[in-house]
């Protein structure tokens, strides 16, 4: 029932910041967990960053660690993905997702934005 639309992609220099949102229409509660993923071209789908809206509690993958902050608002029914220290290999289409708990994989798929970091 979820529908998830990503924005604030863009062109930034190496070092910048950028803060992606995911929009979910409808109610997302506790039950759902929320993840960013990535793709850069040529390369396979890669998970950035997850969300559980049930504790807040927050999964990174070692490549963003310390850089990429994922987030949630329960009143506007978003996720932010805040990036910071951008570098030119995080170039690539940003995901969203969703999945409720219990289930083992993401179904629930955002369009992608685009994130182009230059050097």
């Amino acid at each position: 029932q979820v529908q998830l639309v990503e924005s604030g992609g863009g062109l930034v220099q190496a070092g910048g910041s950028l803060r992606l949102s995911c929009a979910a229409s409808g109610r997302t509660f506790s039950s759902y967990v929320m993840g960013w993923f990535r793709q850069a071209p040529g390369k396979e789908r890669e998970f950035v960053a997850a969300f559980y809206w049930s504790d807040r509690r927050t999964i990174y993958a070692d490549s963003v660690k310390g850089r990429f902050t994922i987030s949630g608002d329960n009143a506007k029914n978003t996720v932010y993905l805040h990036m910071n220290s951008l570098k030119p290999e995080d170039t690539a289409v940003y995901y969203c997702a969703a999945r409720t708990i219990q289930a083992g994989e993401y179904d629930v798929w955002g369009q992608g934005t685009q994130v182009t970091v230059s050097s």
